[in-house]
């Protein structure tokens, strides 16, 4: 299996709502940001899928290893060969992918977060920076568009920490930050213990409203940052964010049932919000 390969699969198989945007795209931007998300998948199923947090953490260094090694002319693995090639066009550098890294190790390092900066920290690492690479692979021509990126990443990962309240438990995580628990009176422990009739309580639903609020706050803060002349080249990223808040929605629908279930959108759908982006936005 090609290079190439490899990281179409990996892409392809993860489901993700990314992958409808990246269908949009001329061949080397499409290229460029499968390899370049399917980077950012392998770092993150390292903390996802082993369970031995010394096993993982070996892993990642592996990680920063192969990467190091790549930007010096000598990738290994499939991923970072497919990657290289389209570093220099797209500016893709090795400290984004260490700082990608770097969030993956926070997951390792700790499972609980204080208040609401703490919390922006991880997400820069593991969304605004991600965001910034996606942004210069789409292509831009102001650096105000960095922001836009930025922003619209932290929009999308407080979506995706809302939708995964229940999954991130079972894992011992909450990324609701702590002080916010105690805003809306709601315990750690009932969190980790995803129980009924209590989890979808008065208390746990105000805290996700308030949650998903400033969510949708970011995402217009988002667009709003994204200068007109970017804003067709931008437009996988538009796509992006219009599923995701098409996602968010529907958890708001739900009422916000995430502690014992995952709510997501059918692959129709997303494919069908990406075609409507790409139609009507302008």
């Amino acid at each position: 299996m090609s290079p190439e390969q490899y990281v179409q699969d990996k892409a392809a198989k993860s489901g993700s709502s990314f992958y409808y945007a990246f269908l949009f795209l001329p061949p080397q931007r499409r290229a460029a940001i499968t390899a370049f998300y399917a980077f950012c998948r392998e770092v993150d199923d390292v903390v996802d899928e082993t369970l031995d947090p010394g096993l993982a953490a070996t892993k990642l260094a592996w990680w920063r290893k192969e990467a190091a090694s790549a930007f010096a002319g000598s990738p290994q693995h499939p991923v970072m060969r497919a990657l290289l090639p389209h570093a220099a066009a797209f500016d893709i550098r090795l400290e984004h992918l260490n700082a990608v890294i770097d969030g993956c190790q926070m997951d390792l390092d700790q499972t609980r977060y204080l208040d609401y900066p703490a919390l922006q920290r991880y997400c820069h690492l593991v969304a605004g920076v991600v965001g910034e690479v996606a942004s210069s692979i789409f292509g831009r021509s102001e650096p105000q568009t960095i922001a836009y990126a930025h922003k619209l990443g932290l929009a999308m990962q407080l979506t995706n920490i809302i939708r995964d309240v229940g999954d991130d438990a079972r894992r011992g995580r909450i990324y609701l930050p702590i002080s916010e628990l105690q805003q809306f009176e709601v315990k750690a422990h009932e969190l980790l213990q995803r129980q009924s009739p209590w989890g979808y309580s008065e208390r746990f639903d105000a805290l996700m409203q308030f949650q998903a609020q400033r969510a949708h706050q970011l995402y217009d803060e988002a667009v709003a940052l994204l200068p007109a002349a970017d804003r067709k080249a931008q437009k996988p990223g538009l796509m992006m964010a219009n599923i995701y808040r098409a996602l968010l929605r529907e958890i708001e629908a739900e009422k916000f049932q995430v502690l014992q279930q995952r709510i997501s959108l059918t692959p129709v759908r997303k494919l069908w919000i990406a075609m409507r982006t790409n139609w009507f936005d302008h």
